[in-house]
């Protein structure tokens, strides 16, 4: 009988999300390493990372089991120098060709004071405006070696010029494990926010910001909110910006978490995201806050007086097929986080109100004198939330 349970309750899932399974078949990537030439490459991006992934042998080095404790690497990935911005070019198998792919030519497991030690060099090596940490928190659906390679992307195509530190949690990295990854998420809480709080106090870093993706947000905002009720959600003033690209969030559950978190929160929404449609569906039909539309006003200001500005990316183009990943895979919006990530405000800004357009300006990215426009990006993009600072 439980068998006959499980195994309608696979076909379900499996009919739900047939359509993404369409669009993202194929081999789990691995971290094939290999030499890369400087001929062949545009630049190296180093990364750190802390994950609650249960450790395993090389290609996989971080599996989608859960770890019993943090573990930390640091890794190598190099940019071809055919690299276009907001492409994420991979091989459809095996390590790649460093002049045409994101090689991966070094990883190290680290344990916890030789990672904190090498992180500390390597903010204290940079000017003090350059001494940031970038968190990056990845969706669901998505294995170690994924992760490393769209993080790198972001990196490289956002000129970040900080230490970037992924934070990788057990996603099994398959599209049925839908209901793992959620628990997998929850798991992880209480270790994002002692990493969170160790990257603040014990790094020498002058900020940090974080950056979350689909399901990634979910496990962002629970970790803030419990940090807010401990009574330290600032971290100690190092915490900066907070991005949620696409998040897979019931719109309700936001709505409770922001009331105890009380920060401003960046959030990047598509009305046409695929991805979250599904996920809709599957969660008995209830709004995503990565779906929200432009034509709910109500909704809109209830969101904005939490202190949320909502970036539209509803009319922008990519080469996401799914339409999940356009904070990444759209050059100009990719752009915009790192020119934000440059400003001591943040990615917060004065803007436009409800249902403006931003006109087509040289260049993508604008900054005007004065109050109504603090930095915005080219149309179609819509800023469907803007309150002033």
């Amino acid at each position: 009988m439980m068998m006959c349970v499980a195994m309608r309750f696979r076909i379900f899932l499996l009919a739900l999300f047939l359509p993404l399974a369409l669009a993202a078949c194929g081999t789990p990537r691995v971290l094939e390493l290999s030499q890369a030439p400087k001929a062949d490459i545009a630049g190296i991006v180093q990364i750190y990372v802390a994950t609650t992934r249960e450790v395993s042998a090389q290609p996989v080095y971080f599996s989608g089991e859960r770890g019993p404790n943090l573990s930390f690497a640091r890794l190598d990935i190099t940019v071809p120098r055919a690299h276009k911005a907001g492409s994420l070019e991979l091989p459809d198998s095996g390590p790649g060709d460093p002049a045409k792919h994101f090689t991966a030519t070094y990883i190290q497991k680290l344990d916890l004071a030789p990672v904190v030690s090498d992180v500390r060099k390597e903010l204290q090596r940079r000017p003090a405006s350059q001494r940031d940490v970038l968190v990056f928190v990845h969706g669901y659906n998505t294995n170690f070696a994924d992760a490393a390679y769209r993080f790198a992307q972001i990196v490289y195509d956002s000129g970040f010029k900080g230490v970037p530190v992924l934070f990788t949690w057990p996603s099994r990295g398959q599209l049925l494990a839908y209901p793992y990854d959620r628990e997998s998420a929850f798991y992880s809480r209480d270790f994002l926010e002692a990493n969170l709080r160790a990257i603040a106090r014990d790094l020498g870093t002058s900020r940090m910001d974080i950056l979350a993706h689909s399901m990634g947000t979910l496990l962002t905002l629970e970790t803030l909110r419990q940090a807010a009720i401990r009574g330290d959600g600032s971290f100690g003033g190092k915490l900066r910006d907070v991005m949620l690209a696409a998040p897979d969030v019931d719109l309700d559950v936001f709505k409770t978490q922001m009331r105890a978190i009380r920060r401003p929160i960046t959030v990047f929404v598509s009305a046409d995201d695929r991805a979250l449609d599904f996920s809709r569906r599957f969660a008995g039909d209830k709004t995503r806050l990565g779906a929200v539309s432009s034509k709910d006003t109500e909704t809109i200001a209830e969101l904005e007086r939490l202190g949320v500005k909502l970036i539209d990316l509803s009319e922008v183009s990519s080469g996401d097929s799914l339409n999940h990943a356009k904070f990444a895979s759209s050059p100009k919006v990719v752009q915009l986080i790192g020119q934000r990530l440059q400003q001591d405000r943040g990615i917060g800004f004065a803007g436009p109100q409800l249902g403006d357009k931003v006109g087509d300006i040289a260049g993508g990215v604008i900054g005007t004198v004065g109050s109504t426009v603090g930095l915005v990006v080219t149309a179609p993009i819509q800023i469907i939330s803007g309150a002033t600072q």
